[in-house]
């Protein structure tokens, strides 16, 4: 049973960054894509950056380039979204999604392409 757990969301200034922090277990880590996804109150949930635990590439909303990064751990047991430069539009809930990579890219803008979510810790940036 794949087992995702989101933590490091908080509230922070305009401005100021966030680390958030996903737990995985369940599964041989290591075939699988990683990503993070996000939900405003009255949106759809989106993509926010993705990538394949057994390789280098990442991928990225254009609405975050530059501001914020997809890693993983040396164990490759936890992903991580390092946030700088947070905009009050970045305020939402976020969501740790996991799925076997298959033969296709990790860029996997849909929901439903993921098989595996977390609970979602909240992100809140004040302006």
């Amino acid at each position: 049973q794949v087992q995702l757990v989101e933590s490091g969301g908080g509230s922070v200034q305009a401005g100021g960054s966030l680390r958030l922090s996903c737990a995985a277990s369940g599964y041989t880590y290591s075939y699988y894509c990683m990503g993070w996804f996000r939900q405003a109150p009255g949106k759809e949930r989106e993509a926010v950056a993705t990538m394949y635990t057994r390789g280098s590439m990442t991928y990225a909303a254009d609405s975050v380039k530059g501001r914020f990064t997809i890693s993983q751990d040396n164990a490759k047991t936890t992903l991580y979204l390092q946030m700088n430069s947070l905009k009050s539009e970045d305020t939402a809930m976020y969501y740790c999604a996991a799925d076997r990579r298959g033969g296709g890219t990790c860029w996997r803008p849909t929901p439903p392409d993921w098989g595996y979510w977390g609970q979602g810790t909240q992100v809140t940036v004040s302006s």
